[in-house]
């Protein structure tokens, strides 16, 4: 009798740490899954802010403190030809032209509409934070 009640007590602690490992692993699956879309909605964020900074670094030229100058030497003959006097470089800032415009204007719509792709993105991951932690 006492040899049943011995294999009766260990089946049934073994069905119990099966049905634990399973659970386990169920939820080992979900945080793996979680972490999985929180990774790809990092990637996809990062990934749209980079794209339209480097966009906006290629249309826009550069940054503007370096903007582009020409260099006017300015040279005064006095009367006699062999005394020539040079004074000193003048620079002058290039006037933006209309294609510089163009590229500002679609550098800021291509901006604008990447940050709202990234404002949806970031909303549903919000949502779907609050939703777990509401369950």
């Amino acid at each position: 009798m006492e040899l049943l009640e011995t294999n009766d007590l260990k089946a049934e602690l073994l069905k119990k740490s099966a049905r634990h490992r399973e659970e386990l692993e169920e939820e080992v699956k979900l945080i793996s899954e979680r972490t999985q879309k929180v990774l790809t909605n990092a990637l996809i964020i990062g990934g749209s802010l980079a794209v339209s900074y480097l966009l906006i670094r290629q249309l826009a030229g550069g940054s503007e403190s370096k903007s582009r100058k020409r260099k006017v030497k300015i040279v005064k003959a006095v009367e006699a030809p062999e005394q020539v006097v040079e004074t000193e470089v003048v620079s002058q800032a290039e006037t933006p032209g209309i294609v510089s415009h163009i590229g500002n204007a679609i550098a800021g719509q291509a901006m604008a509409f990447l940050l709202s792709i990234a404002k949806e993105k970031l909303t549903e991951f919000l949502e779907e934070k609050t939703e777990v932690k509401e369950k």
